[in-house]
């Protein structure tokens, strides 16, 4: 027997809730809009170390992200980037060094659902839609509200929230699919309808792990065509190995070169790729 549609949204909201209260799913409300950029820098890290039994997942790391900016960040498997991801987001503690949202947000001192409150949304590589509900179901209830079951299920939407929903709806290109259900959708549509769900919480920055993967050659390039328009709207950290994909996004931005923990380069794509110390850590010599 098919569950009813307020049985269905109850699971969901339960699902939602357990984000809310600190499990791994990657969505939770934003509740502080006081990160101070005045600087102009959304992110720092300065010697931020990790290390796992005497191994040194992160080797005195140190970067910073402009606000809206999108940096790329490459390096062979191992050279820390999930780690990197890690800490920023809550998951992991650094053995020492800073981490900073802002001028005034220690991350070091947060947990990972405060993190996601004070504006930091982060997409792994594998989509984690809720499959059974529609589009706009999937959006709606990602939305930054009330998460509580019974607001939520029977309130109705305002005017500004219908309207966020359809501009994100177009900013994803999935207006045409808005009533499909999520399981429904092929591979680089769910990715797009997860970094909607995330743009419903209105995140400052945006951590977004191979993108790609997976993707069709077309899919690819929307991606990347979606990528650059929220560019300045949110600042982007784009964790990526599709080398021709970063090319393609990355511009005359910045590109970060890890390797072994450490930023191994920084520059243009043409400057970090032309970098022989790059060269020699993706051919092995």
């Amino acid at each position: 027997m098919k569950p009813s549609r307020a049985r269905q949204l109850q699971e969901l909201q339960a699902a939602l809730l357990m984000a809310d209260s600190g499990s791994d799913a990657p969505y939770g409300r934003v509740a502080s809009p006081g990160v101070d950029t005045r600087h102009g820098v959304i992110l720092y890290l300065e010697g931020i170390t990790v290390s796992f039994d005497g191994f040194k997942a992160l080797n005195n790391l140190s970067l910073d992200i402009g606000v809206g900016e999108l940096r790329c960040v490459i390096g062979p498997n191992g050279a820390g980037k999930t780690t990197m991801m890690d800490v920023i987001t809550g998951k992991t503690a650094p053995t020492s060094g800073t981490a900073f949202f802002g001028q005034n947000i220690d991350l070091t001192k947060l947990g990972e659902t405060e993190i996601a409150h004070a504006g930091i949304g982060r997409k792994f590589q594998r989509p984690t839609v809720f499959e059974n509900h529609s589009v706009f179901e999937n959006l709606e209830l990602a939305m930054k509200a009330d998460k509580r079951v019974k607001p939520t299920l029977f309130a109705r939407l305002t005017g500004e929230q219908a309207d966020a929903i359809d501009s994100t709806l177009e900013l994803i290109r999935l207006k045409h699919e808005v009533w499909r259900p999520a399981g429904l959708l092929s591979h680089g549509q769910k990715q797009w309808l997860e970094i909607g769900m995330l743009l419903m919480q209105e995140p400052q920055l945006l951590l977004l792990d191979e993108p790609v993967a997976g993707m069709t050659d077309a899919e690819t390039e929307r991606t990347g065509e979606l990528l650059n328009e929220l560019k300045g709207r949110h600042s982007l950290m784009v964790v990526e190995h599709d080398m021709d994909f970063v090319a393609s996004i990355a511009g005359a931005g910045k590109v970060t070169v890890l390797h072994e923990g450490s930023v191994l380069a920084e520059g243009t794509m043409a400057q970090v790729q032309a970098d022989q110390r790059v060269i020699e850590v993706y051919l092995g010599r």
